[in-house]
């Protein structure tokens, strides 16, 4: 997704913030359940847009929708509403978990696996893969995709590792048939 020139500038200006107040690794995670919040709750999204509902009532929304995740948060998404941007709510909000992993060495990474992994299987994958990419470590997730037969699919930003059974029949098959 595009990153616009003001959610660029709403991520530093709240990362300045969170590193002001030594809270960087909680705004992240709490960044995250709000990207969720936002991607999969359009009926939140038409409220904020709503024209009959007045800033009071859509900060009050805010305010009980979001009461768990950090005040610099809520304070963010009200400056974000007030000024008309809400539209670019999770723009802003990959940026700033772009802007943090950055400033910690971390890059975000999603293995596909036919089973859960372990810790210890995740922590090696990290270390294998976070040197490739000339980062300290990966903030894995791990998606199940029993489709994939076994092995694991890694990827991490736009670089894609697939060393799974699916992929390796597919080269097979191309080599074979020319």
């Amino acid at each position: 997704m595009s990153q616009s020139i003001a959610a660029n500038r709403y991520a530093k200006a709240l990362y300045e913030l969170a590193k002001e107040k030594n809270v960087v690794a909680e705004t992240v995670a709490d960044l995250r359940e709000v990207r969720i919040v936002f991607t999969e709750s359009k009926d939140l999204f038409n409220l904020l847009v709503a024209p009959n509902l007045t800033t009071e009532k859509k900060f009050e929304l805010i305010d009980s929708i979001f009461s768990s995740v950090q005040p610099i948060i809520v304070d963010a998404l009200k400056v974000i509403l007030v000024n008309n941007r809400i539209d670019e709510t999770v723009s802003v909000i990959d940026s700033f978990i772009r802007i943090a992993n950055d400033e910690s060495g971390v890059e975000d990474a999603i293995v596909y696996s036919t089973e859960a992994l372990t810790e210890d299987q995740l922590e090696r994958i990290s270390t294998t893969f976070a040197k490739q990419v000339g980062k300290d470590s990966l903030n894995i997730t791990n998606e199940i995709d029993s489709s994939l037969i076994g092995g694991i699919k890694l990827i991490i930003g736009n670089r894609i590792y697939d060393n799974t059974i699916v992929s390796k029949v597919n080269g097979l098959r191309r080599a074979l048939l020319g």
